[in-house]
């Protein structure tokens, strides 16, 4: 858990001014109870009202919000964009946290702006060409560049020639219907980039060890000479 999102899990569980001890926080959250002491005290010197010592418990008092997500039309507007972009291109787990995300931001959005995000213009449709597959392929690709997973995958050409190789997954790319993975392929042992469409199967063979001269960075090097 990002450390900005503990600190809105602790707000949250202090509110409506019941005791709650460090060692709750910390079994509820999974760190340490040093790291709670920790964020208690970034708190309060960030303002928020919370009474309370180590020891005893922490509380705080009635009346204290969050404030609301501020943002400006443009921003509004590209939030908006790229979720709906998201929500009809990408895998099918980032399209249901896309779906989720529009929630969420229009939840926490003042009236007005909330206003304005739902007359954004941008709008973003499914194509026969992204089906269900495809987008079960890309969370798996997603997946396993996140956790630097080598895979086994079948592959086939423009042409319909098939191939399988090991290829080490850096980053996947969108060029407005296509989605493509870079990645080191050890067979080549070289950049490659693949339609996610074309890879029919992958297969974990395990994890691998970022290089500098296999990573996105030098693919990046590579593409400029």
């Amino acid at each position: 858990m990002r450390r900005a999102d503990r600190l809105f899990q602790i707000v949250q569980h202090l509110r409506g001014g019941r005791l709650t001890t460090a060692a709750q926080l910390a079994e509820r959250l999974e760190v340490s109870e040093r790291t709670i002491y920790r964020d208690i005290a970034d708190l309060i010197g960030t303002g928020v009202p919370i009474d309370g010592e180590a020891g005893v418990g922490y509380l705080m008092r009635e009346g204290f919000d969050l404030p609301p997500l501020m943002f400006t039309r443009d921003e509004i507007v590209a939030l908006t964009a790229g979720a709906r972009l998201i929500r009809a291109w990408g895998g099918a787990s980032m399209a249901a946290a896309a779906e989720e995300a529009l929630v969420k931001i229009h939840a926490v959005l003042p009236e007005d702006a909330r206003a304005k995000a739902t007359v954004v213009p941008v709008h973003a449709y499914q194509m026969p060409e992204l089906d269900d597959a495809t987008r079960a392929r890309l969370d798996d690709l997603e997946a396993a560049i996140e956790a630097r997973q080598r895979l086994d995958i079948a592959y086939r050409t423009e042409d319909g020639t098939a191939s399988e190789r090991v290829v080490r997954p850096l980053g996947l790319w969108f060029w407005g219907k296509v989605w493509t993975l870079v990645a080191w392929c050890e067979l080549r042992e070289d950049f490659r980039m693949f339609r996610a469409d074309r890879i029919s199967q992958t297969e974990p063979v395990g994890t691998f060890k970022p290089l500098p001269e296999q990573s996105l960075k030098a693919f990046y090097a590579s593409q400029r000479v």
